[in-house]
C-alpha cells in the first residue's frame, strides 16, 4: 500500500526529520551551478523504502546555521522535479545534512541534488525506491564491508558501477548493504610507517592530539567526536566510494572499528591493551556515524538534523547483569544512544533484518586470564574446539552439567565459565527483537544481515605431518581460528537456528562480512561428527581493501618481515596469541 501524506507526516515527526513530499512534476526553478569543491564528501541516500528515502549531503560554512536546497527529479536533467524542500546545516551536525523524501513511487529511480542560497550545487545523486510489499519482482542487491583505505584503495566499487552500468534495468542493483567497517577508526600516518603487510600505507586522516586520541603502537585512535569526522571525511574523499554512495542508496550496520579495535558496548580497547572506559568514546562515535551515515534510526535529540549527544561520563564498569551487560548507568546511556538494529521489507521476496554485534556483546570467555595455560601460540591461533564449545555455553555445557576443568594436552585449569550464563552477542532485548522479526516475516528470503561470519572457522590440526610441527596437536580434537564471533558463539547461534527449525522459517539465509575472505555453506549449529542439521545458507563476503588472515600470515612467516607480537589472531582480547592483524 502506498504511504499516505498523513502517514508519511507522523513517521517524520516520530524521527525528527527535515522532510519533502512529492507534488506534480515540473521543471528545476533553482540555479544550480555544480561546484563539488564546496560539497566535497559528495552526497549520498540510504535505507530506502517502497515510498520514501533518506538524503544526504555535507556543505561546510564558516559559521551559523545555513539552508540548502534539495530537489528530487524522475530525470537526471531535473526536467520533472517532484519534490523540492529546506535542508539545514549548522556546525553541530559537522555541517551534514539528511531529508527524509517521502509520497515517491517503489521501485523506481530518482534523481537528486542540493544546493545552497547562492546556487552553488552539489554533483547528482541516483537513488532507488525498494519494490512494494506485495512486488514480485527479484531484488538484486551487493554485500560489501571492511574498507581499510588507510592500507589500499576502493576499486572495487569502480568495478561493481562498471558491471552494473551495463546490465539490463531488471539486473541492476537495488540497493549496496554495507556489513561494517565502513572505515577504521586505528589510523596510521605515511610518514611514520611506510608499508604494512607488504601494503603502502595512505594518508587517511590526521587525529586531534593527546588526549584527545592515543596510540599503540603505529596506530592513532580517537577519543572525541571531532576525531572520528575527521576520519570518515578522510573515507568520504575516496572517489570510488563518493561515486559508489552517489549511485545507489546504501544501508549499513558498524563493525567494530567504527566505535574501538577490541571494544564492546562502551568500553575502548586497543589489540594487546587492557579495556578502558569509554562511554564518551562511544557516544561520538555513534555521533559520527548517524552524521555521516543516513540511514532510518532516532537520534537523541529526537531528530535528524543534529544528533544531540548525552551527556556520560568515562566510569569503570564494576557491575554486570548475569548475561554480561554492563550496569553501570554511563554505560547503558551511551550504548543505547543510538540504536542502529533495525529491518527493511523488498517487495515480495526480501525481508533485511540488521542486527548490532557490538554495542550489547558479553564477553568473550577465552579472554580469562587462565586460558593461556591451555592455548598453544605456536598453532597460529588455533584454539581448541571441546574447550571453546564448553567456555561459550557456561553453565548449560553438557546438559546443565558442564565441567569442572578445563583440558588441553596435559595441561589443566579450573573451568571458568561453569557458572556463568552463555554468552551473547546480541544482547537480550535485541534478540528478542530479532527473534520475532524472524517469525513475523512472511517474505521468501529472511535474511540476516550481520556484520560477522556464522560458519565455523574449524581446521583439523592433528593430521598435519609431526616433521612439520615442533608440538603435534591431540587426537581426535579440531581446532578453531576465531573466539569473538558466531563462528564460536556455539550457544546463542544454536538458539538463533533452533528458532529457524522449530517454527518451520523458510528461506533463511546469513550475509556478513569481517573475516576479510569469501565464505559460502549451510547454517548449522553443530558440524559433523556431531548431529549435522543445516536450517539455512550462511555467506561471508571479503573485505573490500583490509588484508585477509592468509595474507598476514604469509607476511609474518617471512623471516625478513617485522612481526609485532600483540593480539589473538583469532579474538580480539588482550591475551598475547600471534601476530598484529586487524578484524
Amino acid at each position: 500500500m502506498a504511504l499516505s501524506r498523513r502517514d508519511f507526516m507522523q513517521l517524520a515527526a516520530a524521527m525528527g526529520a527535515s522532510l519533502a513530499w512529492t507534488g506534480t512534476a515540473r521543471a528545476s526553478r533553482v540555479k544550480w551551478t555544480e561546484r563539488r569543491d564546496l560539497f566535497p564528501e559528495g552526497v549520498a541516500s540510504g535505507d530506502p523504502d517502497p515510498n520514501s528515502i533518506i538524503l544526504w549531503t555535507r556543505r561546510p560554512f564558516e559559521s551559523g546555521r545555513q539552508l540548502l536546497t534539495v530537489e528530487v527529479a524522475e530525470d537526471v536533467g531535473f526536467r520533472r522535479v517532484v519534490a523540492q524542500a529546506p535542508a539545514p546545516v549548522s556546525a553541530a551536525s559537522d555541517w551534514t545534512t539528511r531529508v527524509l523524501v517521502g509520497g515517491l513511487k517503489p521501485a523506481r529511480t530518482y534523481w537528486y541534488r542540493f544546493t545552497d542560497s547562492t546556487g552553488n550545487g552539489s554533483r547528482v545523486g541516483r537513488t532507488i525506491t525498494a519494490p512494494a510489499a506485495n512486488d514480485p519482482r527479484a531484488v538484486n542487491f551487493a554485500f560489501v564491508s571492511c574498507q581499510d583505505i588507510n592500507e589500499g584503495k576502493l576499486n572495487g566499487y569502480r568495478r561493481m558501477i562498471f558491471e552494473d552500468e551495463r546490465k539490463p534495468a531488471a539486473e541492476q542493483l537495488g540497493f549496496v548493504l554495507h556489513l561494517g567497517d565502513f572505515i577504521y577508526e586505528v589510523v596510521q600516518y605515511p610518514d611514520e610507517v611506510k608499508t604494512r603487510y607488504g601494503r603502502a600505507i595512505y594518508e587517511v586522516a590526521r587525529l586531534p592530539a593527546e588526549p584527545d586520541s592515543f596510540k599503540v603502537g603505529n596506530f592513532h585512535m580517537p577519543l572525541t567526536v571531532e576525531g572520528y569526522r575527521a576520519i570518515y571525511k578522510g573515507y568520504l574523499h575516496d572517489p570510488d566510494l563518493q561515486d559508489a554512495r552517489a549511485r545507489w542508496p546504501f544501508v549499513c550496520i558498524w563493525d567494530n572499528h567504527e566505535f574501538s579495535w577490541v571494544g564492546r558496548q562502551s568500553m575502548v580497547q586497543a589489540g594487546g591493551q587492557p579495556p578502558r572506559p569509554g562511554q564518551t568514546v562511544k557516544v561520538a562515535a555513534n555521533q559520527a556515524w548517524f552524521e555521516y551515515i543516513p540511514a532510518r534510526v532516532k537520534s537523541p535529540s529526537g531528530t535528524l538534523a543534529e544528533f544531540g549527544p548525552p551527556v556520560v561520563k568515562d566510569v569503570e564498569i564494576k557491575k554486570w547483569d548475569k548475561n554480561g551487560l554492563g550496569l553501570e548507568p554511563n554505560n547503558l546511556t551511551a550504548i543505547r544512544s543510538l540504536i542502529a538494529y533495525r529491518a527493511l521489507r523488498y517487495g515480495r521476496h526480501l525481508d533485511l533484518i540488521i542486527t548490532d554485534q557490538y554495542s550489547f556483546k558479553g564477553a568473550d570467555p577465552s579472554d580469562h586470564e587462565d586460558i593461556g595455560k591451555i592455548y598453544d601460540p605456536a598453532w597460529a591461533g588455533a584454539f581448541p574446539e571441546p574447550v571453546m564449545i564448553a567456555l561459550d555455553a557456561g553453565r548449560t555445557a553438557n546438559g546443565g552439567n558442564p565441567p569442572a576443568t578445563l583440558s588441553f594436552r596435559d595441561a589443566t585449569i579450573p573451568n571458568p565459565s561453569k557458572d556463568s550464563e552463555p554468552r551473547t552477542i546480541l544482547g537480550v532485548e535485541q534478540k528478542a527483537w530479532f527473534k520475532d522479526q524472524l517469525k513475523r516475516s512472511t517474505a521468501t528470503w529472511k535474511i540476516w544481515a550481520n556484520s560477522l561470519g556464522a560458519l565455523d572457522i574449524r581446521i583439523d590440526p592433528e593430521h598435519i605431518p609431526a616433521s612439520m610441527v615442533a608440538k603435534s596437536w591431540p587426537a581426535n580434537t579440531f581446532g578453531i581460528l576465531r573466539t569473538d564471533e558466531w563462528g564460536a558463539a556455539y550457544q546463542e547461534r544454536g538458539e538463533i537456528y533452533d528458532l529457524v527449525r522449530d517454527a518451520k522459517i523458510t528461506g533463511f539465509a546469513i550475509v556478513s562480512g569481517d573475516r576479510h575472505s569469501f565464505w559460502a555453506g549451510y547454517a548449522a549449529a553443530k558440524l559433523p561428527p556431531n548431529e549435522y542439521e543445516p536450517v539455512g545458507l550462511s555467506f561471508v563476503g571479503g573485505s573490500l581493501v583490509s588484508p585477509g588472515r592468509w595474507k598476514v600470515l604469509r607476511t609474518a612467516s617471512r623471516k625478513t618481515a617485522p612481526c609485532a607480537r600483540s593480539t589473538s589472531l583469532i579474538g580480539r582480547g588482550a591475551v598475547t596469541r600471534g601476530p598484529i592483524t586487524c578484524f
